[in-house]
């Protein structure tokens, strides 16, 4: 079973019921399924077969759901991209991955036709349209410019379906390059398939949920938890095309939502909504955190304010992504990312592989139906990520004594003090724990007498927050060792598109004062 197939069997189930809302606008699965059809058909009309590469360069909206299993059900490479990379960012990813043709917003069309001649094996721009006037024809790529909603009312519904194997590559996702370049996992149909598969039971999502889908779509956490495991059963996606706290009360008051899924910050910035008559998550049954470590005390005041439980998982782009979750019938563990999913494995080991007893930190080593085939054209890196059909994520972890598992910061940000492992995220704890910080984010810089030291970025709600209060936290509740050096008060932390902090940009902040 495949993703594409598996729509079809949905829709014909659920003809009437509304798959997505976008823009206050019902549409249901009979018109989705045949949409993804014709525009499959389409794109066979215009060359493609099986095994070209394809990209999705939208936000949330209709055209990433429609682009991204029209483009599967005819066997295509989907390689999803941020839209508001730089030229340069996205360039790499469509020369990199060996894009034919590119599925982008009219919105965006000013960027591709300043850097088309740089994107070589580009043949066609499908351009979903925004705006009521805009027309293909205008553009300085007309004779490579199609029309998105023309090729979806062209298309034809009988369509001659290619057979998709399980190890065909179904999507490369592009990881963000923390070092280096960014890399392609490749992931096949069984991989993205058995994870929306397996998170939508393990979740226990239904035709009833309407979950809310806040998230980039072009980010594997949005993919398979808010998109393909609820299309998968029957449930309705509510499309926000951009976060807000306003735009996600508002949905979840009009639409009765249900699940929303988010990263840490999304959570902070609810909780921080100054309007509380808007602050309205009754409806919702389950929140659902991931993308990176949740701070205990933000989980708790945000279930404490709206009183409902929040579960946090983990994944990672190679796993398709999810490999853990709190259960859901016993209480959740506060700071943990939860206990192996259906079908997959985790499990802690040392250097040589090793796994490690309970209790003891080691690398998170994941098995499973959802791990990537590899690193598109990077061989070398696939060894050293795959060993032994183990994928070794780079995160240090610990497993208690009842199973549940413990992310205690990425390999490479541990911290060297004077021999002693510092783990950012135990401080980056205790700092939040003091009731006027919202955010914090710790890293290491070099050091002439310790190698490293510890360096502290916080965002308080209260400007009488001084250093001595948290310097006095910090020292009443950490080794010597652990306090930080410095803190530096922001106004904000320097986030990605997903909500994820950026420690690399905080190094830069601090290099010329090092």
């Amino acid at each position: 079973m495949n993703l594409s197939d598996q729509l079809s069997l949905t829709a014909k189930d659920n003809l009437s019921k509304t798959a997505y809302v976008f823009n206050g606008e019902e549409t249901n699965y009979q018109t989705l399924e045949g949409s993804v059809t014709k525009f499959a058909s389409s794109l066979q009309e215009l060359g493609y077969q099986k095994g070209d590469h394809i990209a999705l360069v939208v936000g949330n909206t209709p055209h990433f759901i429609i682009g991204l299993y029209g483009a599967l059900r005819l066997g295509l490479t989907v390689i999803p991209v941020n839209p508001i990379y730089t030229a340069d960012e996205i360039g790499y990813i469509i020369n990199n991955g060996d894009v034919k043709g590119i599925i982008t917003l009219d919105v965006l069309m000013e960027k591709f036709e300043q850097m088309d001649s740089m994107l070589s094996n580009v043949q066609h721009y499908i351009v979903g349209e925004t705006k009521p006037d805009y027309d293909v024809n205008q553009s300085s790529l007309s004779e490579k410019a199609y029309s998105f909603t023309k090729l979806v009312h062209a298309g034809s519904l009988e369509l001659d379906r290619p057979t998709l194997n399980d190890d065909d590559t179904a999507v490369i996702l592009y990881t963000s390059g923390t070092t280096g370049k960014p890399k392609g996992a490749m992931l096949t149909h069984k991989n993205i398939y058995s994870n929306a598969k397996d998170v939508g039971e393990y979740l226990k999502i239904g035709a009833e949920d309407r979950v809310i889908a806040a998230l980039p779509m072009f980010h594997v956490f949005c993919l398979t938890v808010a998109l393909n495991a609820p299309l998968l059963s029957g449930a309705t996606v509510l499309i926000v095309p951009k976060f807000s706290p306003e735009a996600v009360f508002q949905i979840t008051k009009q639409f009765n939502a249900s699940v929303f899924a988010g990263v840490p910050t999304m959570y902070n910035y609810l909780l921080q909504y100054p309007n509380e008559d808007e602050k309205d998550f009754s409806s919702i049954r389950l929140c659902i955190s991931g993308g990176a470590s949740m701070p205990v005390a933000l989980l708790e005041k945000f279930e404490q304010h709206f009183d409902v439980r929040v579960s946090e998982g983990y994944g990672l782009s190679e796993a398709s992504p999810v490999t853990c979750f709190n259960p859901l019938d016993r209480p959740r563990k506060a700071g943990s990312i939860g206990t192996d999913i259906l079908n997959v494995e985790n499990k802690v080991v040392n250097e040589n592989g090793n796994e490690l007893p309970r209790g003891d930190v080691g690398e998170l080593a994941v098995r499973g139906p959802n791990v990537m085939k590899g690193y598109y054209k990077l061989p070398e890196e696939t060894n050293a990520s795959i060993k032994d059909g183990w994928l070794y994520t780079g995160d240090m972890a610990y497993q208690d004594e009842e199973g549940y598992f413990f992310i205690v910061d990425r390999k490479k940000d541990l911290i060297l003090v004077g021999g002693y492992n510092v783990y950012p995220r135990e401080v980056e704890e205790v700092l939040y724990s003091h009731d006027k910080i919202s955010e914090v984010a710790v890293i290491g810089v070099p050091d002439p007498d310790l190698g490293e030291a510890v360096i502290a970025f916080v965002v308080a709600t209260d400007s009488s927050v001084i250093e001595e209060e948290l310097y006095k936290l910090a020292q009443d509740k950490l080794a010597k060792y652990k306090v930080p050096k410095e803190i530096r008060f922001l106004d904000e932390l320097p986030k990605n598109t997903t909500g994820k902090i950026l420690r690399r940009s905080l190094k830069e902040q601090l290099a010329p004062n090092q």
